[in-house]
């Protein structure tokens, strides 16, 4: 076997291994190095260097040298002349003295005083990817063509590593312009549901801000369960749109400074249904808010409305939204009654909790609350929603630990928690 054959297979190898370490390694500039070396050691060449040609830009990007002077690392501009002719010599070898190398002297110049002999252009699927410029050999004779075989097999190579890199890079970037992407559009989406919640509240002047509320309130709840970020935000829209079936709602009914009367009450009652019906049509990112919307005023107990469910009937999420608007409706002035005491809230929540309320989700409400008033919580989403006097620690820590061992006996700890 001739010795270049040799040096071929053992170099290809090599480079082989090398090719897909380029293209994997978050090294890639020490990559291209040690390839520029393995070529380089080949053949026994004083000197060389790898220059990338992005598709995009009229310079060469330096990528890798040696036994170039510390001065050299200069960019060389590449006119559209020069790239042409390249393009044209893909599989071929430009020796830096011949005659034809005349196109490339405004492109070659810096490398003609590094004592460079021979360009060869790098190119996948006939495309310029870089250049592989090269000195002499440290024998002084010339280069063979068995020599040239040997340069092009591994420069191809080094190109094809190079041009990998550059795709998986340019799929990376891909990938990052879709995620940015796909969290604005989550944004423009939850600012358009809250904006379309204001809406909503703005039809009622005594509850304005009330859907906005109960989206922070479900918010909250449902990460007290552990539910995942995605769940949690599904959640918080539910909560912004549970009313949007009082659209259809007539709005002296709504806006009545008086307890309704029965026939009223029936058309109030509409709005669930009709809040159904507005969010079915729509491609949500988060599963079951229509049903939440339909569902948020069904009991446990299967008096609610407006299908009488029971228990399991009901999906957690509604159950989680049920407990959300009672709330801020029981904390919030209405025209014929002002808002609670908070002890008076746990009264409430003590009566109904397993008739009107899921008890797991009074649970995961009051242990986020006691959290609060503990100081655990850096923001404070309660005291903001609320007023900063209407929750007091010292008061109010006592009831919610009293209602938390109610309802489950074996959660001692809660009384450390609550101290």
């Amino acid at each position: 076997m001739e010795p270049n054959t040799q040096k071929l297979i053992h170099s290809f190898g090599a480079l082989a291994d090398l090719g897909q370490e380029i293209a994997d390694s978050g090294d890639f500039m020490e990559m291209v190095r040690t390839s520029l070396h393995l070529l380089l050691g080949t053949l026994a060449i004083r000197r060389g260097a790898v220059l990338e040609v992005p598709a995009h830009l009229e310079r060469t990007n330096c990528l890798a040298t040696w036994g170039l002077s510390p001065d050299y690392g200069v960019d060389y501009l590449i006119d559209a002349d020069t790239k042409e002719a390249l393009v044209n010599s893909i599989e071929g070898v430009l020796k830096v003295d011949n005659d034809d190398a005349g196109h490339f002297d405004h492109a070659l110049q810096g490398l003609r005083a590094q004592q460079i002999e021979l360009i060869i252009p790098m190119a996948v699927h006939g495309k310029l990817t870089g250049l592989v410029a090269l000195g002499g050999k440290a024998s002084d004779e010339p280069f063979t063509p068995d020599d040239l075989e040997v340069v092009q097999a591994m420069v191809r190579h080094i190109g094809v590593g190079i041009h990998t890199h550059r795709l998986l890079a340019e799929v990376k970037q891909q990938a990052e312009d879709n995620r940015r992407l796909y969290f604005d559009l989550r944004a423009i989406y939850r600012d358009t549901v809250r904006a379309f919640a204001a809406a909503i509240d703005i039809k009622d002047k005594y509850t304005q801000g009330h859907s906005e509320r109960v989206g922070k309130y479900s918010e909250i709840i449902a990460r007290e369960m552990g539910w995942g970020e995605e769940e949690v935000e599904g959640m918080a829209i539910a909560g912004y749109l549970h009313d949007v079936g009082k659209l259809v709602v007539e709005r002296d009914i709504i806006n009545a400074p008086y307890k309704i009367d029965a026939k009223q009450s029936s058309e109030l009652n509409r709005h669930p249904g009709a809040g159904f019906d507005i969010l079915s049509p729509i491609h949500h990112p988060y599963a079951d808010i229509p049903l939440m919307a339909k569902y948020h005023h069904e009991r446990m107990d299967g008096r609610g409305y407006p299908d009488g469910l029971t228990d399991l009937q009901i999906p957690i999420g509604a159950k989680i939204v049920t407990l959300a608007d009672s709330f801020d409706a029981m904390t919030t002035d209405r025209p014929y009654k002002t808002r609670r005491t908070f002890a008076e809230v746990i009264v409430d929540l003590r009566q109904n909790t397993g008739s009107q309320f899921d008890p797991v989700v009074v649970q995961a409400f009051c242990r986020a609350l006691l959290k609060e008033l503990n100081g655990e919580m850096t923001e404070r989403k309660f005291r903001k929603m609320l007023g900063k006097d209407y929750l007091d620690a010292e008061r109010d820590k006592p009831l919610i630990v009293e209602l938390l061992l109610e309802l489950d006996p074996g959660m001692q700890s809660v009384t450390a928690v609550g101290s």
